[in-house]
C-alpha cells in the first residue's frame, strides 16, 4: 500500500468516526433508531469501500474493450469515457497500455513500462529532450527488441524512456507511420496494416 492509499484509507477511517460520532450524539434518547441508522450507514460506508476495491474489475468488464482481428490486421479500440483511446500492446514481452497520441512525435515508454519491458534504468543515459505540456525533460533513447500489437510483431522498434512523470506510455507518430492506415470514426480508432 502506497502513501496515497493509506491517506485515502485513513480519510475514510476518520471520515466513518465522526459520522458515527455525530449519530451518537444525535440519538442519545432513542437507541432503537440510532443503530438502525447507524446499521445504514454501515452497510453503505461497506458498499462503498467494496465498489472502490473492485472498480478495476467492474470497469474492464462495462467499458468497451480493444478488438483485434487477426485474418485483416486490423486493431479496433473504442473511445474511453475520458475520450482517449488506450492501447494494450507487448514491449520486449510484457504488457504495456498506450494512450495513442499523434501529437507524441515518438514511443514514449514510462520509466516503470521501461522496467517491465527490461530496460534497466541504471543503463540508460538521459541526454534527449522533449517538449510536453508539462515543460521539457529529459529522455533516452533506446530500441525495443518487440513491439506486439495484436497479430503484428515488430522490431527494432526505436522509442525513448522519458524521465519525467507520466501516468501512461504514448504510442507516438514513429510508430504509428508503419501501420497503413488510421481512421477515426463512430468512437473506434481503427489501425490497419
Amino acid at each position: 500500500m502506497d502513501s496515497f492509499d493509506t491517506g485515502q484509507l485513513i480519510y475514510l477511517i476518520l471520515l466513518g468516526l465522526m459520522v458515527s460520532g455525530w449519530f451518537f450524539m444525535q440519538g442519545r434518547g432513542s437507541w432503537n433508531k440510532t443503530l438502525q441508522q447507524a446499521a445504514a450507514w454501515a452497510f453503505i460506508f461497506g458498499g462503498a469501500v467494496v465498489a472502490y476495491g473492485l472498480w478495476d474489475d467492474i470497469s474492464r468488464t462495462v467499458l468497451p474493450q480493444q478488438s483485434v482481428f487477426a485474418d485483416e490486421n486490423r486493431i479496433v479500440v473504442p473511445r474511453s469515457p475520458n475520450g482517449h483511446y488506450y492501447i494494450e500492446a507487448e514491449v520486449n514481452g510484457a504488457p504495456v497500455r498506450f494512450v495513442l497520441d499523434t501529437g507524441a512525435t515518438s514511443l514514449v515508454l514510462t520509466q516503470k513500462d521501461a522496467e517491465a519491458a527490461g530496460l534497466l534504468r541504471d543503463e540508460l543515459t538521459y541526454y534527449g529532450r522533449a517538449m510536453t505540456a508539462n515543460g521539457e525533460v529529459r529522455t533516452a533513447p533506446v530500441r525495443l527488441d518487440t513491439m506486439k500489437l495484436g497479430h503484428v510483431t515488430d522490431r527494432d522498434v526505436v522509442a525513448v524512456v522519458n524521465e519525467g512523470e507520466m501516468n501512461n506510455s504514448l504510442l507516438g507518430m514513429t510508430y504509428l507511420q508503419k501501420w497503413g492506415k488510421i481512421q477515426i470514426a463512430d468512437n473506434t480508432l481503427t489501425l490497419m496494416r
